[in-house]
C-alpha cells in the first residue's frame, strides 16, 4: 500500500515559513530604503560570510555562475589556456571556464567520494604535459595549464593538500568550486588543522540557489579569497568594470547581488550551522539503516579528513531508473546529480572525448540516485525511505531479471 503522504526530495517551505517575520521584515526595510542594488545589506553579508569561511574576503555576485566566472577572470586565467576539473559535475563549472575563454580539461574522479582523484591530475600533468620553470603546457595544444577547479561535490570537500601541492609543483592556481559545500570542512595534514571550504585556494566560487545549504529566494553567489587585489577585481566586474560611479577601470558584467538577497541570506547564515549539523545527522543515520544492505546499495563515503555538509546524500544501485520510478510510485522524491558526465554532453562534442575515456565517472553516473536530504527531515521518513528504497532495488532487480529471461 502507497502512503499517502509523500516526502518530497527537497524541502523549501518549512525554512521559510519559519523565518517567514524575519525575511518579510528584511524587505520592508528595502522597501523603506529603497536600497535594492548594493549598499549595506550585501556589505555585512560579504563580512558575515567572509568570516564564516576563513576567508579574507568576501564579493557578492548574481549567481554560482558568475562566481567562478568572475574568479577564473580576475585570477588571470588568459584565453585559450586549460582549466582542469571533473566530468561529473553542473555544467556552470565548465561554462564559467568557457566563458573565461579558457579550455576545460577533465580528470576522473574517486569512486568513492566522486571528487577529483589526486592521482588522475597528477597523471594527466606528468604525462601530457610539459613542466618549465614558469608554467606547465599541454604537450599537443601548446596551451598552459592556468588552473585546476577541485568541485566539493554533495557537500563534502576534495583532497585538497595533494592538489595544492601540484600547483606549486606544476605552477597553477587552484579555484575551489564550492558551490555544494558551504561549511564544509577539510583537514589539512599540511597545516595541521581544519580548514573551511573557500579558504583553501586562490579563490573560491560559491552558489545560493534556493536548494543550496544556504539558499537565497532567488539567485544568488559569493566569490571568497584571502587575495584583496582579487577581490577588487572581481568587485569591479561584477559592477560593468567601475573602480567608482561612471569610471571604467576594465570592460565588465552585470552580476551584482541585490540587497534583498544579501539580506535574506544574511539571516539564514545564522542558521546555516544549525541546519549542516542535522544534515551530518541525517547522513549517519541514513548511513546506519543502509548498513545492513551493502551488497544492493552503495551509501555515501566519508573520509577521515573530511566533515561533509551533505548538500545530497547520493547512494549507488543497480537498474536506477527504474528504482527512482518505483520510489515515485511509493511517494517518494528523489533525484539524479548528474546523468550524464559533461565530456558526453552535446554541447561540448566539439572537445572531442568519447565515452570510455573516464570510465570512474560514467559508471557512477547511470547509477547515483540522490535520497531526500534537508535538516527538517525526520527519522521516520528515513526509515521509510530507506524502506522503500530496499523494496525498490529488489523488485528493480526482479523486474530486470524477468525482462532478460524473456528477451
Amino acid at each position: 500500500m502507497v502512503n499517502a503522504i509523500k516526502i518530497p526530495f527537497l524541502d523549501l517551505i518549512t525554512p521559510h515559513t519559519e523565518l517567514q517575520e524575519q525575511l518579510i521584515a528584511r524587505f520592508k526595510e528595502a522597501l523603506q530604503t529603497a536600497c535594492f542594488v548594493g549598499g549595506s545589506a550585501v556589505e555585512d553579508f560579504e563580512r558575515d560570510f567572509a568570516d564564516y569561511c576563513q576567508a579574507s574576503h568576501c564579493a557578492g555576485v548574481g549567481s554560482g555562475t558568475d562566481a567562478l566566472r568572475f574568479a577564473l577572470i580576475a585570477a588571470g586565467v588568459a584565453p585559450g589556456s586549460i582549466v582542469v576539473t571533473v566530468p561529473n559535475t553542473f555544467i556552470a563549472t565548465s561554462e564559467a571556464i568557457t566563458q573565461a575563454g579558457a579550455v576545460p580539461y577533465f580528470v576522473d574522479v574517486d569512486e568513492r567520494t566522486y571528487n577529483m582523484n589526486p592521482e588522475n591530475l597528477r597523471e594527466f600533468l606528468e604525462t601530457e604535459c610539459i613542466t618549465t620553470d614558469h608554467c606547465t603546457i599541454h604537450r599537443i595544444t601548446g596551451a598552459p595549464v592556468a588552473a585546476v577547479v577541485p568541485v566539493h561535490l554533495y557537500g563534502q570537500m576534495a583532497d585538497m593538500d595533494p592538489i595544492l601541492e601540484m600547483a606549486e609543483r606544476f605552477n597553477f592556481m587552484v579555484i575551489e568550486d564550492a558551490c555544494q559545500a558551504h561549511g564544509a570542512q577539510y583537514f589539512s595534514h599540511n597545516q595541521a588543522r581544519w580548514r573551511t571550504a573557500g579558504s583553501m585556494g586562490k579563490a573560491a566560487a560559491f552558489s545560493f540557489y534556493p536548494g543550496k545549504n544556504l539558499g537565497a529566494c532567488g539567485e544568488a553567489g559569493a566569490v571568497t579569497t584571502n587575495d584583496p587585489e582579487l577581490a577588487t577585481k572581481i568587485r569591479m566586474l561584477r559592477d560593468h568594470g567601475q573602480s567608482s560611479k561612471y569610471f571604467h577601470d576594465i570592460e565588465g558584467y552585470n552580476g551584482r547581488l541585490d540587497s534583498i538577497q544579501a539580506g535574506i541570506l544574511r539571516i539564514k547564515l545564522a542558521r546555516l550551522t544549525e541546519w549542516n549539523t542535522k544534515r551530518r545527522a541525517n547522513a549517519v543515520r541514513y548511513s546506519d539503516l543502509l548498513s545492513t544492505q551493502t551488497a544492493i546499495i552503495k551509501a555515501p563515503y566519508e573520509p577521515s579528513w573530511s566533515r561533509a555538509v551533505y548538500h545530497l546524500y547520493v547512494v549507488q544501485v543497480e537498474a536506477r531508473d527504474r528504482t527512482q520510478q518505483q520510489l515515485a510510485a511509493a511517494g517518494i522524491g528523489t533525484g539524479i546529480h548528474y546523468p550524464i558526465p559533461l565530456h558526453l554532453q552535446k554541447a561540448y562534442l566539439g572537445l572531442g572525448s568519447r565515452a570510455g575515456v573516464f570510465p570512474v565517472a560514467e559508471a557512477a553516473a547511470r547509477r547515483i540516485l540522490s535520497l531526500p536530504m534537508y535538516p527538517e527531515l525526520t527519522g521516520e521518513q528515513q526509515q521509510r525511505v530507506v524502506e522503500g528504497l530496499v523494496n525498490a532495488v529488489n523488485q528493480a532487480s526482479v523486474d530486470q531479471l524477468s525482462l532478460a529471461r524473456s528477451s
